[in-house]
């Protein structure tokens, strides 16, 4: 099936952005400066792309005013092209609407409550005192266990869980495999005079509440709090296979790549962006408009916006021996060094 196929023209009038070339380039979809073909929309934001211009067969290319000096194609100009190219790229994945009402395979608990029109797929469960609110889509297999709210136009795709107490707001995308609401890691260990000393579970009595706008990813996984909620202010986006402690904050427009973490009682800022594998220990505070490369352990409280990092970069495994036998040396080297400093 053919897709949706625009003009220059009509492209540049719906982000807003100026037109150099042939308005009447017609446009069937996306690719990339090396890749495109002449019917497909191309971008160039990142200056190490600057020498594929040239070569680029792309009908139409997104690019900043000063790339667009001796361009020969057609040229939509943009502030910021990765933005603009986001915007228009969203033309060519066109999502079918999905028919309001419940499907008959769907279990809805006679307390709970379903907007007339919000979809209900095959196979989904909607616990006790639960509510989907207007436009909302709970895709297939999904689960929604009791006092949980799904808002207005959200989306889940498929086979979410919300477990218990998970307040979705507007607008928000929860992709397959997602957990929400499960029982965060709290254990308090016992130790009785007369007995073998053994772990006993706190219980985990608050919620989840995710703001307005958000998109949580595949098998990503969100406690509640154990008394207060965990909360994702507005506009949060989360990669997949993450992991949000309980009684955790995150910061409105923050984002957080595949396999971070955030432990326990964390708060993270606002527009703070935590690269993928990074790790954020339990209560501590990062402020806002922090960077944490890929792969960097925070252990210790962040006051100052910024990009940190932490560990050692790739090496060839001899390298990585002798530095590593180097790394337990380092103690005694500092203490001589200090020694020396006080004869001198």
């Amino acid at each position: 099936m053919d897709g949706p196929t625009y003009s220059a023209s009509e492209l540049a009038r719906h982000a807003g952005l100026e037109l150099k070339g042939d308005g009447a380039a017609q446009v069937r979809g996306v690719g990339t400066l090396a890749g495109a073909n002449p019917s497909q929309l191309a971008f160039l934001a990142n200056p190490r792309y600057r020498s594929q211009l040239a070569q680029t067969r792309a009908g139409v290319v997104v690019m900043r005013a000063d790339d667009a000096d001796g361009f020969a194609g057609t040229a939509l100009i943009a502030r910021d092209p990765y933005v603009a190219f986001a915007r228009l790229a969203a033309l060519f994945e066109p999502r079918a609407a999905q028919p309001p009402g419940i499907h008959a395979s769907a279990a809805i608990d006679a307390s709970a409550t379903v907007d007339a029109t919000a979809h209900i797929g095959p196979f989904v469960s909607v616990g006790a005192r639960s509510r989907i609110e207007a436009g909302a889509v709970v895709g297939p297999g999904c689960v929604i266990g009791d006092d949980c709210v799904v808002g207005a136009g959200s989306t889940l795709v498929a086979r979410v869980t919300l477990v218990t107490r998970v307040r979705l707001g507007q607008r928000v995308v929860v992709h397959p495999g997602a957990v929400l609401g499960s029982a965060g890691f709290g254990m308090a260990m016992e130790r009785p005079g007369d007995g073998e000393a053994h772990w006993i579970n706190v219980p985990q009595l608050g919620g989840v509440f995710v703001g307005d706008d958000c998109e949580i990813g595949a098998n990503t996984t969100i406690d509640r709090g154990a008394v207060d909620d965990t909360v994702l202010e507005h506009d949060v986006r989360l990669d997949n296979q993450i992991q949000i402690g309980h009684n955790v904050r995150i910061g409105a427009h923050t984002a957080m790549a595949g396999c971070s973490a955030v432990a326990g009682s964390a708060t993270v800022g606002r527009y703070c962006l935590i690269g993928g594998a990074a790790g954020i220990l339990g209560h501590l505070q990062v402020c806002d408009r922090v960077v944490v490369t890929a792969m960097s352990l925070v252990t210790h409280s962040i006051t100052e916006p910024g990009e940190y990092s932490s560990g050692t970069p790739l090496m060839d495994n001899r390298s990585w021996r002798k530095s590593a036998a180097r790394f337990k040396q380092l103690d005694a080297l500092a203490r001589r060094v200090r020694a020396g400093d006080k004869e001198t």
